[in-house]
Order: structure tokens, then sequence, then C-alpha cells
């Protein structure tokens, strides 16, 4: 009788804890991260900077995205060739898509009619129709080598893709699946974005210092900004104007004047900072640190780290949810 009555203590003490986590997460100002090699997801708490949950999702995981509603976040599982949605205000997983094969870089169009998969170890790109609900393969496009990120024009008739393995950009017909052409850039291309006029695109130069500046209408390089070795990623700053770069390799993050299209400060960060995230009130940064199992908290207008917070191995994307999205 005793053994039974401890067990069901025992039981009712595990399950009102589990539900005080599950509110404590809900709540919460929550962080997701992704650490790639351990194959899980991290979900820290913005507020405090303490961890809340770590859990389990398909192998290497390196890349997310909201959904265009923001009722989803999109986990893209490259070696578990699925896509994992998860709440984006509490990161609890809400279902599994199978089937979606090695998505490694994952994004929507501006237009919201077109989702792109880059696949970067079986060296194509997937498009997919997107009706809001469901993902509809439309076309698979073989590409020279290692499709990385991506970027759209305006009118969502076009993505670009950067080719790591081949040091170039393509540029894609959303429409018919075909490639309309493809330039040679600097060696690694990596992350690649859109000024807001629509006229350039942006490449980090991941096997060199610099940001390559591409007039996408005439396929011509226009211009390197000098940033920092392994210029990798970028993320806008929100205000139409400034975007930055991460540098892996130099440790830094640099700030790039998308008007004048020159380098107009930078910011030291340890570890190989990769992905970035910036709060809604343009204060603070989040930063994954590929190489020392960190997050990087950065107060943006002194330019200065704040905190270093533990997580798994090779952390990559990371997001929350702003208040203009709630």
């Amino acid at each position: 009788m005793f053994s039974s009555l401890r067990r069901s203590l025992r039981n009712t003490v595990f399950s009102t804890v589990c539900a005080l986590l599950c509110a404590q997460s809900a709540q919460a100002n929550v962080v997701v991260v992704l650490n790639s090699r351990d194959a899980t997801v991290q979900l820290l708490d913005q507020d405090t900077f303490k961890s809340l949950s770590t859990f389990p999702v398909g192998k290497e995981p390196h890349h997310l995205m909201a959904t265009p509603d923001n009722k989803s976040l999109i986990v893209a599982s490259s070696v578990g060739n699925e896509l994992i949605f998860l709440n984006p205000k509490s990161g609890q997983i809400q279902r599994t898509v199978k089937d979606i094969l090695d998505p490694y870089q994952i994004g929507f169009s501006p237009d919201q009619k077109w989702f792109v998969s880059n696949s970067l170890r079986l060296d194509r790109v997937d498009l997919y129709r997107y009706d809001g609900t469901n993902l509809t393969l439309s076309k698979r496009i073989p590409l020279a080598k290692l499709p990385s990120h991506m970027a759209f024009n305006a009118a969502s008739t076009v993505v670009f893709i950067t080719q790591q393995g081949s040091d170039q950009v393509s540029a894609i017909d959303l429409a018919t699946g075909v490639v309309k052409w493809t330039m040679s850039v600097g060696k690694l291309p990596a992350g690649i974005a859109m000024t807001p006029d629509d006229k350039y695109l942006m490449v980090g130069i991941m096997g060199s210092d610099y940001v390559e500046v591409i007039d996408w209408k005439t396929q011509k390089t226009v211009k390197r900004i000098k940033t920092g070795m392994g210029a990798h990623n970028f993320r806008s700053a929100g205000d139409g104007r400034y975007t930055y770069v991460s540098n892996r390799v130099s440790n830094s993050i640099n700030i790039v004047d998308q008007k004048t299209l020159e380098n107009v400060g930078q910011i030291n960060v340890p570890g190989g900072p990769d992905c970035m995230e910036i709060t809604d009130d343009g204060k603070t940064m989040w930063v994954t640190l590929r190489w020392i199992k960190k997050v990087a908290v950065i107060d943006l207008k002194t330019r200065k780290v704040t905190k270093l917070i533990p997580v798994g191995r090779s952390p990559h994307g990371v997001f929350f949810i702003n208040s203009a999205q709630r």
C-alpha cells in the first residue's frame, strides 16, 4: 500500500513539475537555438538568459525561419530530410513534414507563393508551391556544387543562390524553374542579401574578407566591401539602410550602409559568429558562435558583448518572435 502511495505521489509531483516547466516555456520570451552537431533545439529565456529546455530534432538542423503568417517556426533538418514546425512563441513542436530532401537553407518568396529549399549535399535546389499551409513540389534544379544561401528580388520572380563549392551565384526563374544565369564570384560564397532598393545583391565571401556587390540585372560585380575574414551571413538592422555581416574567421560583425555600400562599423565577437537575430527595439542582437558552443548577446549601442550563454555543439540558426509578430 505504501509503495503504491509513494508511486502515486511521485507521479503527481512529476506531472506538476512538467506542467510548471511547460507554462514557464510558453510564457517566457523564448529564444530558439539550433545545435547542429547535437541535433537538438535549445530554448533560452530572452529575459533571464537561462536555458529552459533542450529536445532532439532531426539530424543536423542548420537553418530556420517563420512561416509568413508567423504561426509556425520551421526548422530545416538537412540530414533528417524533414521540416519540423514549432510554435514560435513557446518552441513546442506542432508537426513534422517528412521527405523534404536535404533542406539545408530554406526561404519564402516575398509574395509568399514559393518555398525554396537548398540541398547543399545533393547539389540542387527544390522549388515548392506554397498555399499558406501545404508545400507542393514544383521542380528540382541541379546546380554546380554546394548550393548554400538564397535571396529574392522584390517582385518574387527570381531566387538567387550562392554555390560554395563552385564559387558562383545563380539566378533561377521561379515560375519556370529555369536557371537564367550563373556568374563567378569570390571564393566560398555563403550568405546573400538584396539591398532595399532591389538594385544590388550582396554576397559574403567566406573564403576571403569582403562582401561582393553584384548588379544582378547586368551580372557584374560593382564593388568589394572589405569586412573580415570568413564573411558569412547577413542580418538586416530593420531600418531600411544598414545590415550586419558576420565574419566567422575574424571573430567580428561589420555594419554595412546599404545606400553608400560602405563598411561603417565593427563589433568584436569571439568564437565564430554566424547567424544573428535582433530585438524589435533594435537595441540587442543575439548571435550563435559556431566554434565555442555559446550564444552571444550584444548591446548594439555600445557594440559590446554583454552575455555569453552556453548551448550545444555547433549552434547555427537562432530565432525569437518580436512583438510585431505576436
